[in-house]
């Protein structure tokens, strides 16, 4: 299995309210955010009175054939694509998880985390509870359930008071949508309208964690769901209320630096100008005489861009990535040095040869792959390697939604910056600063990030963090 060494976000949820291909729509929205997990897939349609669902492991293309889509036509869908963490590849954690409650029908897609699921579970557990996962998204669905609230969407907001940590959810039952948001907005969630067609009533509702989602099946970013906010769609429209007291804002940078597509607005704010902002601020921070910029691809092309433009030397496409890697390949009997690496991505030689080389990525996890890759470069014929990356080094893991390694795991955690460039075998290695990185994601008076995993100050409580494996309670 090739293994890559990067962050993964663990999901991406979509919602379609009133379209007469509302599964169809829904598809096409997780086809759009499959870059946010590529494990298992799951829809839950409605057709107003029932809801139907399929869910599997493989990517949304595979799991989604005419066929499928066709037995479970409806009005109403919510969708989810998950990234699984390591022991936690199964088919009975696929989103969404849909039960039949004393409060009807409840279908629960989820990206995020719950820094208290633990807690939470293991109490309801002691009450009669009986979880069939372990994933935290659960613990939300049995809150809903057990809660003394009469209608569903007080019984949905007496819930989401009670759990912590990282949230951006879609909901339904068999007639309504519903969106929500943490009190904090760690992860991203929009909303979009589509115009009635010739013969409905209304407009089409539409959800999605991030906007690119809505540019394929062709709807208009209207907002985001703000932090703490409830939104209601059904039939008689839609409502909004604020179901937890406001909060510090504290939204996930890295949705800028890496996870989100560059075509996608989140947060409020287009990804492209961040990213090629990042790069420009990197060259202007860490600038060094040279002949090309290389970006690592694709994570580190935008970067790559913003630091050619800023630093006037040129931008090549050096190292080529190979698209069509499956997640299984044989490997040669004989070892090849660096296999995995040389499968993904190859060096151009013609560019690189006798040359002195910028290499942009947006970020160093482990550095195993780093350092191949600067030695691919110097195989190559490059005569000097330098790299920067588009952030500060990473030194604590994620505990709201993110699957990083232990602390121990992470290099920057353990290495000074010179020891990681001695560790990787570059000619120099330079990080964007934290204020940097800050300025170049636009924070201020619209919009506070949270920067724990660079600075391992985290906006809400952590017990044991030291102690805590971050993917021990996720989706």
């Amino acid at each position: 299995m090739l293994i890559s060494d990067k962050f993964h976000d663990e999901c991406g949820v979509v919602a379609i309210f009133a379209h007469p291909e509302a599964e169809k729509l829904a598809y096409l929205g997780l086809h759009a955010l499959q870059h946010r997990g590529q494990e298992s897939a799951g829809i839950v349609t409605s057709d107003g009175l029932a809801s139907r669902a399929h869910k599997a492991m493989g990517s949304v293309a595979d799991i989604f054939t005419e066929d499928v889509l066709s037995k479970i036509r409806g009005t109403l869908a919510i969708g989810h694509t998950r990234y699984s963490t390591a022991g936690d590849s199964a088919l009975l954690n696929a989103q969404p998880i849909l039960v039949q409650s004393n409060k009807g029908s409840i279908a629960v897609a989820h990206n995020g985390n719950l820094t208290n699921a633990q807690h939470v579970r293991a109490r309801l557990e002691s009450q009669g509870s009986i979880f069939q996962t372990n994933s935290d998204t659960e613990v939300i669905v049995h809150l809903i359930a057990l809660s003394k609230e009469h209608t569903l969407p007080e019984a949905m907001a007496d819930a989401l008071r009670r759990v912590e940590g990282a949230f951006s959810l879609v909901m339904m039952s068999n007639d309504r949508i519903f969106a929500v948001r943490d009190p904090r907005g760690f992860r991203p969630l929009a909303m979009g309208r589509i115009p009635a067609l010739e013969g409905q009533k209304h407009d089409t509702v539409v959800f999605a964690s991030e906007t690119c989602a809505f540019d394929l099946i062709g709807a208009e970013y209207v907002r985001d769901v703000k932090p703490g906010e409830l939104i209601v769609v059904g039939p008689e429209g839609v409502s909004s209320r604020f179901y937890s007291t406001a909060a510090p804002q504290s939204s996930c940078i890295f949705e800028h630096v890496y996870f989100s597509r560059p075509d996608s607005v989140v947060f409020g704010r287009a990804v492209q100008t961040s990213r090629e902002e990042l790069g420009r601020q990197l060259a202007r921070e860490a600038g060094v005489d040279a002949d090309l910029v290389v970006p690592v691809p694709d994570s580190g092309v935008t970067a790559a861009v913003g630091y050619a433009a800023e630093s006037g030397i040129p931008f090549r496409f050096a190292l080529i990535r190979n698209h069509y890697v499956g997640r299984t390949f044989i490997e040669p009997s004989q070892s090849v040095r660096d296999f995995g690496v040389k499968l993904k991505l190859n060096p151009v030689r013609s560019l690189l040869q006798g040359k002195r080389v910028v290499l942009i990525d947006d970020s160093i996890v482990r550095g195993t792959t780093s350092r191949k890759i600067v030695r691919m470069i110097r195989s190559a014929g490059a005569k000097e390697v330098h790299m920067r990356i588009s952030c500060p080094p990473t030194v604590s893991p994620c505990y709201y939604g993110v699957d990083t390694p232990s602390k121990k795991q992470l290099i920057a955690a353990n290495k000074s910056v010179d020891e990681i460039r001695d560790y990787i075998g570059a000619d120099s290695l330079a990080y964007l600063s934290l204020e940097g990185l800050r300025k170049a994601c636009g924070e201020g008076e619209q919009i506070s990030y949270c920067s724990a995993c660079y600075t391992g100050k985290y906006p809400t409580e952590i017990i044991d963090v030291e102690e805590i494996q971050p993917a021990a309670v996720r989706r």
